[in-house]
């Protein structure tokens, strides 16, 4: 039984020159670690699932180095601790989690160190190689006035693999703030509504958390409504189309890819598939009624189709078809990839669709600001990401659609999902509603 955690990712120089076509750590220290975990737990899952998050997070060294403390910590959390795989964690595993964190046993608190692995000088490590885990390394690391500096000491034949020695320091009363156990929900957060968005997981299980209970009380700030407004959807839509009209090459798939997402209530999984479902042009099909729709391999590798709207189909799946070289419309069993490669070849990553579709997001802000939009019209759109789309669609249609309707498209295997998500008064409506309502002669 692996009883004592130690790193699992580089720094953030060698993390994002790592071959990631590798399925496996790429140490054979990390490695063989993970390989000491029961296959109950889905340890070389759950390493690949964070490794993959944190590779979307690492265009800036500062975000990545603070999302990869704290997925690393929970991976480690769930293997060591709870002895389960990320698919398992309910709410109440959540709040254990950060009950941990306010609290962490002593052999999971060190010093801060400045390399997360050393190189040895003897020919043959522990691990198998030169590179081993700097044993003063911890998950929660914590400050120390240099007089304890002598209490740990790094090993005589160990230097850091920046050259640099770890900064040794004495364990100390750990106790995080409220901002850090904040951030700690936030980040663990947004890393299983990332694994919701690509199908690995049932549900968000630190959503679950009642506010209050995240800080021990302490006042919370409501939480981010994902969708867009209707403003702010008309910038995102008219933006992607000029980016489309601009660079043809680059972004008539940008464009559809954006179409596609909110015309159909879909994951950016459904659209870049699974192990063992390649979406293709034929997963359109047109049934004796003439109706549309879109046949997909969802969460759970459960099959289902998604109606597709008229304006969709005559408007953005004809004219992507049209530049590829493709006839207007589907044909039957046709095997054309969904997307392809600038260069051709099929498929795109969740990744490289994330990547498009930030872009849009990015230039549909800049669009509202130079025209002097108000700043509280662009705040939320700062925060958009890809799964936005699909709950702006589900939001705007929800007044004008039954809701076991909806519920089908968005494919919730209950009505109450739908019904409590997206059948409720919007922020816009019950602000007009209460403005003209006089404080007196109520008649």
């Amino acid at each position: 039984m692996v009883t004592q955690p130690m790193p699992l990712f580089e720094s953030y120089e060698i993390f994002i020159e790592m071959d990631f076509s590798m399925r496996k750590p790429v140490m054979a220290c990390v490695r063989e670690y993970i390989e000491q975990f029961p296959s109950s737990v889905e340890a070389i899952k759950g390493y690949l699932t964070a490794r993959d998050f944190l590779r979307a997070f690492s265009d800036n060294d500062l975000t990545f180095t603070s999302y990869r403390t704290h997925v690393e910590r929970l991976l480690l959390w769930t293997l060591i601790i709870k002895q389960k795989p990320f698919s398992q964690l309910k709410r109440q595993d959540a709040e254990d989690y950060l009950e941990f964190c306010r609290n962490p046993p002593a052999n999971w608190i060190g010093p801060i160190v400045r390399g997360r692995f050393v190189t040895s000088d003897h020919t043959e490590s522990t691990w198998g190689d030169p590179v081993m885990p700097n044993e003063k390394w911890r998950p929660f690391r914590l400050k120390q006035s240099k007089d304890s500096s002598n209490e740990l000491k790094s090993p005589s034949d160990a230097t850091s693999r920046d050259g640099e020695q770890g900064i040794a320091v004495g364990v100390t009363l750990y106790k995080p703030s409220s901002s850090t156990i904040n951030q700690i929900y936030t980040i663990c957060s947004r890393f299983f509504e990332y694994m919701v968005e690509d199908g690995s997981v049932a549900a968000n299980p630190f959503r679950m958390i009642k506010k209050r209970s995240v800080s021990g009380g302490a006042p919370q700030q409501e939480a981010v409504n994902r969708a867009l407004t209707p403003l702010q959807w008309d910038y995102v839509l008219e933006t992607a189309e000029r980016m489309a009209v601009n660079e043809p090459e680059r972004h008539e798939r940008t464009l559809f890819i954006v179409a596609t997402l909110f015309a159909m209530y879909l994951r950016v999984s459904d659209i870049v598939g699974r192990p063992n479902w390649r979406p293709v042009m034929g997963d359109f099909r047109q049934d004796p009624e003439g109706n549309w729709w879109y046949h997909v391999i969802g969460k759970g590798n459960k099959a289902g189709k998604v109606a597709v709207r008229d304006e969709y189909v005559s408007k953005y799946l004809t004219r992507y078809r049209r530049f590829v070289g493709l006839s207007p419309l589907p044909e039957w069993n046709e095997q054309t990839p969904l997307l392809m490669t600038l260069r051709g070849r099929s498929g795109l990553s969740g990744r490289q669709v994330r990547a498009l579709l930030q872009s849009v997001f990015d230039n549909a802000l800049a669009r509202m600001r130079d025209e002097e939009r108000a700043e509280y019209e662009m705040n939320s759109l700062r925060a958009a990401s890809a799964h936005w789309l699909r709950h702006t669609s589900a939001t705007f249609d929800a007044p004008l659609r039954s809701p076991k309707d909806l519920q089908m498209d968005l494919r919730h295997s209950s009505l109450s999902t739908t019904q409590n998500v997206y059948y409720h008064s919007h922020d816009q409506e019950r602000s007009q509603s209460v403005r003209g309502v006089s404080m007196r002669d109520r008649g």
